[in-house]
């Protein structure tokens, strides 16, 4: 289906095709699914430099114009909670943390919508200075990236020495109660995949919930390769040195994760001995994907509309708003965006090599994770 734009620039302005006449209200898509999770980028900068995200140098940031103010992201989330069916909110960056005002927007958005679930994803530092805050203000449960728990190894990874910082944002959010306390860890080959045993160990013992993901092609740097990639299959390996690890009984629902009950691997029998631990999620975006079930719409911190983590087109909702236009009209061209999502990512249809695939310009931290 032709895009159709408004200044001829991919990305920068565009306006998708109308919809078909006739399609319900809500976020649905060309292929059936109904976005009712958003993810809402509040900066695109970051405070980190993390190996797999970004460039040693950092990125180029958006100028304080560009990105959305408080009121315009109260506004956009009002327009897809009231107006599109969103019945999940994430909060994600760069780092979330880096904004000043993210206790007031956080109070803002509780305000208009006691009931709704908002979550946000973070590198943890920081955290431990506005843990309480944050749950005071409405934030309902928080996920922390925490890749190695050994201080050569975070500070090769995030090229920055923080670990104590991040590890005290986790006990921090625990103690807040902003749990579940989810943990989001990115296994690199050689570098910190002997980890993962000890990693899913200190957190069952700590009830923190860990989630591993495959290393996506979404860095600044373009380096990214499936050889060099821990599939999911080999994290369920590594894992099973010490776990043995079960199907989750609750369901999947549309989650990213696919989740798994945890006992200890008994030395003898090699089968499972005890009680569940806990359970362990694996995000296998690459090698295991779930695109037939995804339900997120993805909105950058400077107010474009993503379908897809690897959208190579996106929707200016912020420039339509900064126009004057009212709530209907976001709704509907965010509706319009959305109508056209892809099928799917393109890495899962053309085998391991998936030689049509083609990266997004943008870095993680520039989408919003």
């Amino acid at each position: 289906m032709p895009l159709v734009r408004a200044d001829g620039d991919a990305g920068n302005g565009a306006v998708p095709p109308p919809r078909p006449k006739g399609i319900p209200a809500g976020l649905f898509d060309v292929h059936g699914r109904r976005a009712t999770d958003m993810r809402l980028s509040l900066t695109d900068k970051c405070n980190l430099r993390c190996t797999y995200c970004m460039p040693a140098e950092g990125l180029e940031w958006l100028s304080k114009q560009a990105v959305m103010t408080a009121e315009e992201i109260v506004r956009i989330v009002r327009v897809g909670v009231r107006g599109l069916g969103v019945r999940e909110l994430r909060l994600t960056g760069g780092e979330p943390l880096v904004r000043a005002d993210l206790v007031d927007i956080i109070a803002a958005l509780r305000a208009e919508h006691p009931e709704l679930p908002i979550s946000m994803t973070t590198n943890g530092v920081g955290l431990d200075k506005k843990a309480a805050a944050l749950k005071a203000a409405g934030l309902s449960r928080i996920n922390v990236s925490l890749d190695s728990l050994h201080e050569e190894t975070f500070a090769q990874l995030t090229r920055r020495p923080f670990l104590d910082k991040v590890l005290a944002g986790v006990e921090a959010a625990w103690e807040a109660g902003l749990g579940p306390v989810k943990l989001n860890a990115v296994l690199m080959r050689g570098i910190n995949d002997a980890e993962a045993p000890g990693l899913l160990a200190w957190a069952l013992e700590r009830g923190y919930e860990l989630r591993f993901i495959e290393q996506m092609p979404l860095d600044a740097d373009h380096g990214w390769t499936r050889r060099n990639m821990i599939t999911a299959a080999e994290i369920r390996e590594l894992l099973s040195r010490d776990f043995v690890l079960g199907p989750d009984p609750r369901e999947r629902d549309g989650a990213p994760a696919e989740r798994f009950e945890v006992r200890r691997r008994d030395a003898a029998t090699a089968g499972p001995t005890g009680p569940v631990l806990g359970t362990v999620g694996i995000i296998a975006s690459v090698t295991e994907p779930f695109c037939a079930d995804c339900r997120r719409t993805r909105i950058t911190a400077e107010g474009k509309i993503m379908s897809c983590l690897f959208s190579h087109e996106e929707f200016d909702l912020l420039g339509l708003l900064r126009q004057g236009a009212d709530d209907g009209e976001l709704a509907a061209r965010w509706q319009d965006a959305m109508w056209i999502k892809p099928k799917a990512h393109g890495m899962d249809h053309t085998g391991l090599g998936a030689p049509d695939f083609v990266q997004p310009d943008r870095s993680m931290s520039a989408i919003g994770g």
